[in-house]
């Protein structure tokens, strides 16, 4: 279309903007359960990083933490000002069961809502915003399925619908909690090829994952996880016996390719 720069050339053009994640002395506690305790790490931009660590803990309360949507002490900086104050920049994909797959929205619809925020609630949408919607859903393979409803979709294809409209929302940091649960290998493979994309162009992306497996070695970085922080760094950096035994509590089968 005419007069409408391509997702990648917009990319590219916002490169100079892109800025750390720096996380200080996070504290989050759910009565008198302490969940997060002085949780502290920067990750520059243009890195995939993977959240790891055994059920509870604190994946998920790490990113929600992140973005505000749970009380928490500390703070969380992108470049010199508060996250929360930028949540403009990001954009938030949850856990599947936290999803209202009965909602009778189509593929469009919920592709569409990444526009919400810069066309305004009670605005429609422009030419500009239903062509980067298109583009997005044509860069996961779901334009064909436009028109379906989002609860007749399989649950790869729901998360690529979903990883849709977090591109379209044109942000600069990825937060995804747990992407791969439920979904086919056609579908982690796309995921793991756009959040590639999404990095080489400057963007930060946070994965919450559970698997140890060789999909481990698509990360930059790793935050590894079990209340506190037990590392953070590159894979060589963090998959060692000694962390995963303090991670896991014990003996733990994982794939670990060297790194940098």
């Amino acid at each position: 279309m005419d007069g409408i720069t391509p997702p990648s050339a917009r990319w590219h053009r916002s490169l100079t903007d892109q800025a750390a994640v720096t996380v200080r002395h996070l504290d989050v506690s759910y009565g008198s359960v302490q969940a997060l305790r002085d949780i502290s790490f920067t990750v520059a931009p243009g890195q995939l990083i993977g959240i790891f660590g055994p059920n509870g803990a604190g994946k998920s309360t790490l990113i929600k933490a992140m973005l505000g949507l749970v009380p928490a002490s500390g703070s969380v900086l992108y470049g010199d000002r508060p996250l929360a104050e930028q949540l403009a920049q990001v954009a938030y994909v949850p856990q599947r069961s936290q999803i209202d797959w009965t909602f009778p929205a189509t593929v469009w619809d919920v592709v569409l809502m990444g526009r919400v925020r810069q066309a305004g609630y009670l605005h429609r949408f422009s030419a500009r915003s239903r062509y980067i919607a298109a583009e997005a859903l044509e860069r996961v393979g779901m334009a064909a399925h436009r028109n379906r409803r989002i609860g007749q979709l399989s649950g790869g294809q729901q998360q690529r619908v979903f990883l849709a409209r977090a591109i379209a929302q044109e942000a600069e940091i990825f937060c995804f909690d747990e992407p791969f649960v439920g979904v086919d290998q056609k579908t982690e493979t796309i995921l793991f090829s756009i959040f590639r994309e999404l990095a080489s162009t400057g963007k930060t992306i946070f994965v919450v994952n559970h698997d140890l497996g060789e999909s481990i070695a698509n990360f930059d970085q790793l935050v590894l996880l079990n209340r506190e922080l037990i590392a953070v760094g590159s894979r060589s950096q963090v998959l060692t016996l000694d962390h995963m035994t303090r991670a896991y509590g014990g003996y733990v089968n994982f794939y670990a390719q060297e790194a940098a």
